[in-house]
């Protein structure tokens, strides 16, 4: 599994992780099961929320990665709702209790809310002062929102930016990467299969993905996860339910495309226009 520096933090992460959005509707057993294979494939980078779930998806985790705390890089997130500066650390003791853990690895503000972005990163350097996170960032944010983040914050102290990121939802390549690339902040892209949407075979970004896979000795999926993670400071997290997902995702953290490849999966797969920063 290839690995890369994680934002400025240091910690070397695999560029594939384990996403977790909806694991409470794949029922217990089958989604610890899932994640402890992803953690023994070096799928090491887990990330969850306390809206998962309301909570659930939490506690799935902490089952999973119980006596292997040390081998997992954690993140969760806080919702914007209890995201005051006082809401941010009595959210943050609240997942870290559902997870069974003292630390997170890094702790995000899930998307923009109402409370000021000032009062909510205070929140984040109070835990990161007493040890409760290593590292904070945020999500769904756009450039403006990366501006005025790093404006407040300083510079170098926003670790990732997580943010909707699959083959036909390629909005976030024309400002949001170069924005984050430059400035040492990890791009984590959710949803890259598209939340159900993954190009059919018959389509023609289907069969460019089979073709290209065919000569890796891959899968389509495995193709477009490579895609996703082509550049230095770009990460993925998809949702595997099942052992053999789990393993095919985890393939694809060593899959090398050429510069054919890309070429060929840009003209199947076209950016388009800026059209606004994409959430789900």
């Amino acid at each position: 599994m290839r690995r890369q520096p994680f934002g400025r933090t240091g910690a070397s992460v695999p560029v594939v992780g384990q996403g977790t959005w909806n694991m409470e509707r794949d029922g217990r057993a089958a989604a610890v099961a899932a994640l402890r294979a992803g953690l023994d494939r070096g799928l090491t980078h887990i990330d969850t929320a306390e809206m998962y779930g309301s909570g659930r998806v939490e506690e799935l985790v902490a089952e999973a990665i119980a006596g292997r705390r040390e081998q997992v890089y954690l993140v969760s997130k806080v919702l914007p709702q209890n995201a005051s500066r006082a809401g941010v650390v009595r959210a943050c003791e609240a997942s870290l209790r559902r997870l069974g853990t003292d630390r997170l690895d890094c702790y995000l503000l899930h998307w923009p809310g109402r409370h000021p972005l000032a009062d909510t990163i205070a929140g984040f350097e109070q835990l990161l002062g007493h040890g409760k996170i290593r590292a904070w960032g945020v999500s769904n944010f756009g450039v403006d929102q990366m501006e005025r983040a790093a404006a407040i914050a300083g510079a170098g102290r926003i670790t990732c930016n997580q943010v909707l990121y699959h083959l036909e939802e390629r909005t976030i390549e024309h400002a949001v990467i170069p924005w984050c690339v430059d400035r040492g902040v990890a791009v984590v892209g959710y949803s890259p299969f598209g939340s159900g949407r993954f190009p059919g075979p018959r389509s023609r970004g289907g069969r460019v993905l089979a073709e290209i896979a065919g000569a890796h000795g891959a899968t389509p999926r495995q193709v477009a996860l490579a895609f996703l993670v082509r550049s230095p400071g770009l990460f993925t997290i998809p949702k595997a339910a099942q052992a053999a997902h789990v393993a095919e995702n985890a393939a694809a953290g060593d899959l090398v495309l050429s510069a054919e490849d890309v070429r060929r999966i840009d003209a199947a797969f076209p950016r388009g226009p800026w059209r606004g920063l994409p959430i789900l």
